[in-house]
């Protein structure tokens, strides 16, 4: 069981975000819905769902509008090759935005990084002359791309 949920409150598509977020992540699955019942004025109509993405944990409620996703909070999602940030970045920013510096918000108002795993361990290289040029080309992009990063760094 894991320790640490995240907890996302939706106006009411957290079926929906629920349902687009499994077509996305490899090795994805719904645990549980928990409905409105019989006689409720929402009857049917998803209260609670518990979800897993690749392993992790979620839960989305379809809370009403009182509560917006703001940039404050983002899931980062860790890739290993270019074909899976470009997978990821693609299907997230449909219906969404695209940002900058590896962000993005989906259809739903939830931010995302996608973020190569070459990304940080450019950044933190120990010549800081080389994490510079990093650093500047990540600046420049929205998607990143890894060869750019690994040009930059070549200089």
């Amino acid at each position: 069981m894991q320790k640490i949920t995240t907890f996302l409150w939706f106006d009411n598509q957290a079926e929906e975000a629920m349902n687009h977020y499994i077509s996305i992540f490899k090795n994805s699955k719904v645990l549980s819905v928990t409905r409105w019942p019989k006689g409720h004025p929402q009857e049917g109509q998803v209260l609670v769902a518990s979800f897993e993405l690749d392993g992790v944990q979620f839960q989305a409620l379809n809370g009403g509008p009182q509560y917006k996703f703001t940039e404050a909070i983002s899931l980062s999602i860790d890739c290993k090759t270019q074909e899976e940030v470009d997978h990821f970045w693609t299907r997230l920013t449909e219906g969404g935005e695209p940002g900058r510096c590896s962000w993005l918000k989906d259809k739903f108002g939830v931010s995302w990084q996608v973020v190569p795993e070459q990304l940080p361990r450019l950044l933190l290289d120990p010549d800081r002359e080389k994490a510079g040029r990093v650093m500047s080309a990540m600046m420049q992009m929205g998607k990143i791309e890894i060869d750019k990063l690994e040009a930059a760094a070549r200089g």
